[in-house]
């Protein structure tokens, strides 16, 4: 299919709008909100990257890779940071979680949040104060939430009334006094998809607040008085644009902690309203700023507590895609370009669903662009899919590319700092890629690439 008969496809489009179609004038331009802060165009058409080239770091590093933009990631902490004065602004580290990452963010000022004891395991290792860490999950084993205590964990986020009993057990034994906030969920409908969308009712995460669950489980922290109920937490999914399911949950929650005010006394003292920040994955995408969602939520959050009269808690919040996703792209190098009678133009990349299963997982939509050099050739709707053998191993399902895109050429990602590494896999036996960070014409591995040898210590015969 060619450019013109593409109609309003979106995906890397060098503007907003639907109806704006590659042309061999713009075909080689970038659209800002969807990179790093510091990408760029060289005069020959390469990427640079932290004043970096593609093609200097894909002969350094190999490819696939991902390469994070330090400047980039540091500046969207401080504007979160910034944005929510008076807030405590809380890393999701699942988004993505290094020891390098987590040394970013304990140097500008954030709070991390974390779900696992692997999770744990790296913030420590990273030397991250504890006090400044919330311990999320589900399903925490005894053995977490001991480690946890131990450590000194400055929040744990409880999600069951057997969790509750369990880590008042350790507390008991340990001596010490917990703090917890009392996840809830508010039955709010986030418009994302059904799998990260997390406040309806049937789901897995938190206590229940139209079955009474929810303030149950406070009041049963309370009267038994073995850890330390600072407030309440509501998540309500990813990849939201649109505030107003913010400002649904906020009244629900404030309505339980008037509740729980009126029943047992005590007015607590900390709101948390999770993150789910959307960021700009396509031209389609339009996310606010870290400014614009502070004044929003912090409005919302003023406006309920007048009408329960309740004191404005402290707030909390916790970005990880909004802050990660933006900073960081996945380097390819193309291997074949197959035309199939006239259907669709397939791109294949030497990577694929082991580095970035969103696409597969929750229909994901990406953009992408030449890396390596310029064109003047006629824009092609192609589809960039990976080396796998899956028929639904799909990178990037509608793009324009140059037509005379071939082997051998860089090909670039945006947006694939969240949940891409994270949520890598081994599928087929392929070694998962680097990240290298870039900044100021330096680089560095901050996780290295898997080999062979990684693939078969693992293998004991």
């Amino acid at each position: 299919m060619r450019a013109h008969e593409a109609g309003a496809l979106h995906g890397d489009l060098g503007t907003r709008g639907p109806a704006w179609l590659r042309t061999p004038e713009n075909v080689n331009q970038l659209v800002p909100e969807l990179w790093p802060r510091t990408v760029r165009r060289a005069e020959a058409g390469d990427l640079i990257i932290g004043d970096v080239s593609v093609r200097d770091l894909a002969a350094e590093y190999g490819t696939p890779a991902y390469l994070l933009d330090e400047d980039d990631l540091r500046a969207r902490c401080r504007d979160f940071k910034s944005a929510f004065d008076g807030a405590d602004v809380y890393y999701a580290g699942k988004s993505f979680l290094c020891k390098a990452v987590v040394k970013v963010v304990d140097e500008e000022g954030l709070f991390l949040d974390i779900c696992t004891g692997g999770e744990l395991a790296v913030a420590l290792a990273a030397g991250f104060p504890p006090e400044r860490m919330g311990f999320h999950g589900n399903n925490k084993s005894a053995a977490e939430l001991r480690r946890a205590v131990d450590a000194g964990i400055g929040r744990i986020i409880v999600d069951s009334f057997q969790e509750i009993d369990r880590l008042s057990d350790i507390a008991e034994k340990s001596g010490k006094r917990p703090s917890v906030l009392v996840r809830v969920t508010v039955g709010v409908e986030a418009h994302t998809h059904e799998f990260i969308a997390t406040a309806h009712e049937d789901q897995k995460f938190g206590f229940s607040l139209a079955g009474g669950d929810a303030f149950a489980a406070a009041t049963k922290i309370i009267d038994e008085d073995r850890l330390d109920l600072r407030g309440l937490h509501s998540h309500i999914g990813s990849q939201i644009f649109d505030t107003s399911g913010f400002e649904v949950a906020a009244r629900r929650v404030l309505e339980l902690q008037a509740q729980i005010r009126d029943a047992r006394g005590v007015e607590l003292p900390e709101l948390d309203l999770g993150g789910g920040f959307g960021i700009a994955y396509t031209t389609q995408d339009d996310p606010s700023p870290a400014a614009d969602l502070a004044k929003r939520i912090n409005k919302i959050v003023e406006g309920e507590c007048d009408l329960a009269s309740l004191a404005k808690p402290k707030l909390s919040i916790e970005p990880g895609r909004a802050i990660v996703g933006p900073a960081v792209l996945t380097l390819y190098e193309v291997g074949t370009v197959k035309d199939v009678d006239g259907i669709r133009t397939y791109v294949s990349v030497d990577g694929g669903m082991s580095d970035n299963i969103r696409t597969a997982l929750y229909d994901a939509s990406y953009s992408a662009t030449i890396a390596s050099r310029a064109s003047d050739a006629e824009p092609l709707l192609a589809r960039v899919v990976g080396k796998h053998c899956e028929s639904g191993d799909i990178v990037v399902k509608d793009e324009f590319l140059p037509a005379d895109v071939q082997p051998g050429d860089l090909l670039a990602v945006p947006g694939t700092g969240a949940y891409c590494r994270s949520m890598a896999s081994n599928y087929n036996h392929v070694p998962r890629p680097p990240v290298v960070a870039v900044r100021a014409g330096a680089s560095r591995v901050i996780v290295r690439r898997e080999t062979e040898e990684d693939l078969l210590a693992l293998d004991v015969g």
